[in-house]
């Protein structure tokens, strides 16, 4: 298995739910759409539903590729915890790294998935969720700048890491320099005062930090933090416009961020996936991270991380699911990722590009040991 039998660190993964999901929900959790599939069309006849009836039917007592229809009746069969203990142990993981700042309908408590997997779970915190909580308390506009640093110094105490959607909520043209005082405040009396009319006007409304200002604020607050900050690059829900979530476009924050040494994690990156790894070549302290692309490319997975490794240095390659809602995700990324990699792995050595002892290290660094010293676990 080239170092790949090992516990994997799951570094960027999300909470699941605790219900039997019905067949539309359920193929609703293996795309990035947001919206049902249209008539005769499946959701789950992808690469990331091949995957998943692949490997998650031999757990619940299938055969491997069982069709949909069996594979949902059997799950409906069991009870939902059950189906999730099954599924996370069945992934092999030591580590899970959670974003708490996406949760989901009844969604199952972090100690609750630690038990099912086995697993320590440590929380990764969203930078931009913090801001929107805040302004839910009621910080003034002069307040603001203060208020934030010394809420995310606490909201931080225990977690390993912490993450922008930066791509979600504007993209990355945005200066690369951190914005001034009168800059953020100015930004911050715009924003509350405008978010405080919509939420008067529609009780149900959320708070949305989407201020271009306060966006680069924040992350330049997590770049003080000290901990590594993840970034969602690349493919992701239609929330985003693909076109300006390139993570080259960050090139001048990178070099600007780098006296802080703060690590930058570059999470996903599909289909800038090259463009990260060069990144991460060039830029002591960036990171790529594997995550969602794996899954979602199946077979062609090994092809992807092939590229992956193309200039990025081992030691700066880290794997995660990016698993959200299904316990399957959790696994299919795990066992994706162990296949793909350990096939590109053994490719290498067959035309002797390196040693079994190298395909050993190499499986084994970005399986867990990079992560483990990274984010300090």
């Amino acid at each position: 298995m080239t170092g790949l039998d090992q516990p994997l660190v799951d570094g960027h993964c999300h909470v699941v739910v605790d219900r039997q999901p019905d067949r539309q929900a359920f193929e609703l959790f293996l795309t990035e759409a947001t919206q049902p599939a249209p008539t005769g069309v499946s959701y789950a006849d992808s690469q990331l539903g091949l995957a998943l009836r692949r490997w998650c039917a031999p757990p619940l007592g299938l055969p491997p590729g069982a069709p949909l229809e069996e594979y949902l009746l059997r799950r409906t069969e069991l009870p939902a915890a059950e189906v999730r203990r099954r599924l996370l142990e069945a992934a092999g993981l030591s580590h899970l790294l959670v974003d708490t700042g996406l949760g989901a309908t009844g969604s199952v408590s972090l100690p609750q998935l630690a038990s099912a997997a086995r697993a320590e779970v440590r929380p990764v915190v969203r930078l931009e969720r913090v801001a929107e909580d805040l302004a839910s308390s009621g910080v003034s506009a002069e307040d603001f700048a203060d208020a934030y640093a010394a809420t995310l110094v606490d909201a931080t105490r225990d977690a390993v890491a912490v993450k922008s959607i930066l791509a979600y909520r504007h993209g990355f043209a945005v200066p690369a320099t951190r914005p001034g005082m009168a800059e953020v405040r100015d930004a911050a009396r715009g924003w509350l005062a405008n978010n405080g009319r919509h939420r008067a006007a529609e009780a149900i409304r959320q708070w949305r930090l989407d201020d271009p200002v306060l966006l680069r604020f924040v992350l330049w607050c997590g770049l003080d933090r000290g901990l590594p900050v993840q970034l969602h690059t690349g493919f992701g829900d239609r929330d985003l416009r693909l076109t300006s979530v390139n993570p080259a476009l960050l090139q001048g924050l990178f070099e600007a961020a780098e006296p802080t040494g703060t690590p930058i994690v570059l999470l996903h990156c599909y289909p800038y996936h090259r463009e990260a790894g060069w990144l991460a070549a060039v830029h002591p302290y960036v990171y790529v991270d594997v995550g969602l692309t794996v899954a979602h490319a199946g077979i062609r997975a090994e092809a992807i991380l092939g590229e992956f490794c193309e200039l990025a240095p081992f030691g700066k390659l880290l794997y995660s699911s990016d698993a959200y809602g299904l316990p399957e995700l959790y696994l299919v990324g795990a066992a994706q990722f162990r296949e793909a990699f350990g096939r590109l792995l053994d490719s290498w050595r067959r035309q002797g590009a390196l040693t079994l002892a190298d395909a050993d290290r190499i499986g084994a660094m970005v399986g867990a040991d990079n992560a483990r010293r990274l984010y300090s676990l």
